[in-house]
């Protein structure tokens, strides 16, 4: 059984625990704050906040990270682009994931443009470093959580590459791409299966954690038996869509049933 990560507040935290496997995070894609402090609960270890596919601009991203509080946030970024993913750790993230990448030289330029000089090229400012002091900011995030995400064909060939680049810390597979990628969308076939554990084995074999994208609870709870590194219990477009699509059931079943008790 997959516990709770104890007192998760920084990509250092988060980086140990990735070790240890069993990272259990929630995704929001929606763009709405009040969702992901209603969402992001102590059962989840982190809170990824997707600002490729979702609606979050920069205030509102910002915002999120503020709502978190102490739990850490993990942005995945638009683009593999050094404002992208500044823009990202301007927020105060703890951590990016950086979509697409598909190549060592892909990755290293993702781990350049997250950290600052004198090893990377990160500019240094934004609106929450500036106004807590930028030398207290640079100090307790100078080296954050760095995520490649391989969701392409492309990518699972040189998934041992990417995974051996100084400053990764973990890999994640992007099943919903690499689906796409492989031809396999959307009857999922064994090419699939056999891509995921093409990366997992590569990863274990450099020695970083491997976490994978799940779309329901029970998947993420099966990937962790597999030895995954972090699954997603819980996102929040599935998550509302489903609740509301229940609640309707239900209630259209109950007059149902009352109408045929009255008959």
């Amino acid at each position: 059984m997959t516990s709770v990560k104890p007192s998760l507040t920084s990509a250092s935290d988060m980086r140990a625990a990735l070790k240890e496997g069993g990272m259990i995070s929630s995704w929001f894609a929606m763009g709405s704050v009040p969702l992901i402090e209603i969402g992001a609960l102590d059962d989840f270890d982190t809170a990824i906040i997707d600002l490729q596919h979702g609606l979050w601009d920069r205030m509102t991203a910002h915002l999120a990270v503020s709502v978190l509080g102490s739990k850490p946030a993990i942005m995945r970024v638009a683009a593999n682009t050094m404002p992208a993913i500044g823009e990202a750790l301007d927020s105060g993230a703890e951590g990016v994931l950086v979509p697409l990448v598909e190549t060592a030289e892909q990755a290293r330029a993702a781990v350049a443009s997250a950290t600052f000089p004198e090893e990377g090229v990160r500019s240094g400012g934004g609106v929450r470093p500036l106004s807590e002091g930028f030398s207290r900011y640079h100090k307790r995030s100078v080296n954050p959580l760095i995520g490649m995400m391989i969701e392409t064909a492309i990518g699972v060939q040189n998934a041992a590459e990417i995974a051996a680049v100084s400053g990764v810390d973990f890999v994640f597979i992007g099943t919903g791409d690499l689906a796409l990628s492989l031809g396999c969308f959307p009857k999922i076939d064994e090419r699939h299966e056999a891509a995921c554990q093409s990366v997992f084995d590569a990863c274990k074999e450099a020695g970083i954690p491997c976490g994978i994208f799940t779309a329901t609870a029970e998947a993420a709870a099966a990937r962790m038996e597999q030895g995954y590194a972090m699954s997603v219990a819980a996102n929040d477009v599935d998550v509302v869509l489903n609740g509301f699509s229940q609640a309707a059931k239900i209630a259209r079943r109950e007059v149902v049933l009352k109408d045929a008790t009255r008959a």
